[in-house]
């Protein structure tokens, strides 16, 4: 059986919402234009997908029994219309470690199992 999650968003202003789970919430812009301060939906998107990478690299550090002492990373998507839809997400993951270049060299990638779950999960209900 898989896992389970849910998240609640409301509007609490014109222009600002909020989401929520658990014990956390991140307000978010959902005005028809551009917030300065506040993330739009596309930005949760890739933040979401970022955590997912780095929650991937402390998975597989564990069960490959690599030691690394700081991962970051950036993503850069495109947003293309009409219709609204990103078209491209790249992204730098850079790991610091005092791994011998060999073994990290040799690692496989795991690139394709988070482009897995992103096309697996992309059916309307």
């Amino acid at each position: 059986m898989g896992m389970e999650y849910e998240v609640k968003a409301e509007q609490v202003v014109p222009n600002v919402s909020t989401v929520r789970t658990k014990e956390a919430q991140i307000y978010f812009d959902s005005s028809p234009g551009q917030s300065e301060y506040l993330f739009n939906p596309a930005e949760l998107f890739l933040s979401a997908f970022a955590a997912c990478i780095l929650k991937n690299v402390e998975r597989f550090s564990e069960r490959l029994k690599f030691a690394y002492n700081k991962a970051t990373i950036k993503v850069h998507g495109v947003r293309e219309e009409p219709p609204p839809r990103l078209t491209t997400i790249k992204y730098e993951l850079t790991l610091y470690t005092n791994e011998s270049p060999q073994r990290y060299r040799s690692s496989p990638p795991q690139r394709r199992k988070i482009w897995n779950n992103l096309q697996y999960s992309s059916k309307y209900l």
